[in-house]
């Protein structure tokens, strides 16, 4: 069978079932959910539902904290009778949950936990939700597990009927996105587009029967890692969901998966840490590893370095490569990233360490891959974020703006049709990013349209170019760079304090105990000094770095300085340090 329903790749599952399908980690202990089991838990929820009232069209929403058995059980039982799902952040503010779910017309709320109710309970009553439901026992809050009390199968004729009237061309979820400015957007995607988006992508992933163990960290709420998990389903892949990003190494080696998405930041942090315990070695060994790194940085696929560097290259992965990947579980071969712009060197020691990164490019509104890069085919570029995937076109406007055309391009914007209007022009999607095509059709990302600025001599700066180089130093965790109607570009940096830390230990450099005053040595400030005059080499002068300020604290969702999707809010950090921006430009 070919799925062209979101649900239809649970039941085409239970061809090739799996006795762990769905797997979470509740007090301590992995408990396991078969393809039948999970297929089963589904039916007995959309029964249940029908008893509540839900029907074609309805808005169900669901927020879980981390992701979970209970909300793929939700997702797919809310689906398949053709009522709508509007996953939700759970680090938003309450205001944000009231706006969302007044917006979206959401009639019932699936949620993780104490946490998020505390948040809901003091918005429902404004809002049209009929009932609160929580996978976990909460104080005040109903049981999710009154889904599975009085189960009446003489309803389930009822579920097929209403399987049965659900088009491809149907609304089957709201996103909203969590954009740096204003409210958030509703992004309508039928089931069509989410669907028509597995299927392409799965044929870019090496995806086989044998190797069929995955990882699951980024929030399901986000389109990219909810689409990889529905690949997983067609695929027949083992789902593990990793308890905390702070638990994630204990998870890895727990669970040694083959597959695990990421986002770069993340990516980074694994490097940063593989790179700090090697610099603690000392003779024959720190020599090793520094040549095994510095190996892996110019590495090229396809073999196209030549054969002696494929002999050192065995070497390396004998000797140093192969401890990386034990670190990591020890049989990761894949990892999707997606979200933001990867840096090159990351991307080329990994895949040098054996774990090869298929670097992905797309939004909420494309549902949302539109390029991805392959080992196959030669459709690996350092630097590309891949070709187009099937079904899908894209062009470069005269400004440089990508446009996307295909199945996977949303319905609109939900209540919005004059932001649909903008976004959407003769059935291109206007991304907002500014691109170029290679001869051999690798798509390179360069910036954010809306965040190119001039300075006061009228040249152009394209800030996420500049961040994604400088970020290569150790030292800086988050950057954001400043100027716009300014005689020059300047940064603003969350110093990276875990790697100082240890820095400063290895050169006996007197850093303070509080962020405060490491932002104030002067030690410290010369080193990110150096580097960032290393790093200004790559661009032209009216591009470089000529200040910087450090900031005293840690960038973070929670404190409004990041996404969920961990993307820099450019506005909300401006205004967060105005002070030290005024300081640069005094």
């Amino acid at each position: 069978m070919k799925p062209t329903r979101l649900f239809d790749f649970l039941a085409q599952q239970l061809e090739q079932p799996l006795d762990k399908c769905l797997n979470t980690k509740y007090n301590g202990k992995w408990e396991a959910t078969s393809t039948q089991e999970f297929y089963d838990k589904v039916q007995q929820a959309s029964r249940k539902l029908l008893q509540m009232g839900v029907k074609h069209g309805d808005k169900v929403a669901l927020i879980s904290t981390n992701n979970r058995t209970e909300w793929c059980i939700m997702d797919q039982a809310v689906l398949q009778l053709g009522a709508t799902t509007v996953p939700i952040y759970p680090t938003i503010t309450g205001p944000e949950y009231e706006y969302v779910l007044t917006h979206s017309e959401s009639r019932f709320c699936f949620i993780s936990d104490a946490e998020i109710f505390e948040k809901l309970k003091i918005v429902a009553k404004n809002t049209m939700l009929e009932g609160i439901y929580s996978f976990e026992e909460v104080k005040g809050c109903d049981s999710w597990t009154m889904l599975f009390e009085n189960d009446d199968p003489s309803l389930q004729d009822k579920v097929e009927e209403a399987k049965a009237a659900v088009k491809p061309e149907d609304l089957a979820t709201i996103i909203y996105t969590s954009g740096t400015t204003g409210l958030p957007k509703g992004v309508m995607l039928s089931h069509n587009n989410v669907v028509s988006n597995v299927l392409s992508a799965t044929q870019k992933l090496p995806l086989t029967k044998d190797k069929n163990v995955a990882l699951s960290f980024l929030p399901v709420c986000h389109i990219f890692e909810r689409v990889i998990l529905y690949i997983y389903y067609h695929n027949s892949i083992e789902i593990h969901f990793a308890e905390s990003i702070e638990k994630i190494s204990e998870n890895i080696n727990e669970v040694h998966p083959y597959f695990m998405t990421a986002v770069p930041r993340l990516l980074e942090k694994v490097y940063d840490k593989i790179y700090a315990r090697g610099a603690e070695l000392t003779g024959i060994k720190q020599k090793l590893f520094y040549w095994a790194v510095e190996l892996g940085l110019k590495y090229e696929p396809y073999g196209q370095n030549g054969f002696i560097y494929e002999m050192k290259l065995a070497i390396a992965r004998k000797l140093i490569f192969s401890k990386w990947k034990e670190a990591l579980g020890g049989n990761l071969e894949l990892i999707s990233s997606g979200s933001a712009a990867l840096q090159p060197r990351l991307a080329r020691v990994f895949s040098a360490a054996g774990m090869t990164i298929a670097e992905g490019y797309g939004m909420t509104e494309s549902s949302p891959v539109i390029t991805v890069s392959e080992e196959a085919n030669r459709g690996n570029k350092f630097g590309a974020v891949g070709r187009a995937i099937d079904g899908v076109e894209i062009k470069i406007a005269k400004d440089g703006e990508i446009l996307c055309k295909g199945p996977n391009v949303m319905q609109g914007y939900y209540k919005d049709p004059e932001k649909t209007a903008e976004t959407i022009v003769d059935g291109y999607l206007h991304t907002g990013d500014i691109g170029e095509i290679d001869a051999d059709g690798f798509l390179k990302i360069t910036d954010r349209k809306k965040e190119l600025f001039k300075t006061s001599g009228g040249k152009y700066i394209a800030p996420q170019l500049i961040e994604n180089q400088m970020k290569q130093s150790l030292f800086i965790e988050q950057i954001m760079v400043i100027g716009e109607g300014q005689k020059m570009p300047a940064a603003l940096i969350q110093p990276a304090f875990e790697y100082i830390e240890t820095w400063a230990q290895e050169n006996n450099v007197p850093i303070g105990d509080n962020m405060e005053s490491i932002c104030q040595n002067e030690t410290l400030i010369e080193a990110i000094q150096t580097d960032i005059t290393t790093h200004n080499q790559n661009f032209g002068k009216w591009e470089q770095i000529k200040k910087f300020e450090l900031t005293p604290d840690v960038w973070s969702i929670d404190d409004g300085h990041l996404t969920p999707t961990m993307k820099v809010k450019r506005k909300v950090v401006k205004e967060k340090y105005k002070a030290l921006s005024d300081k640069i430009y005094a």
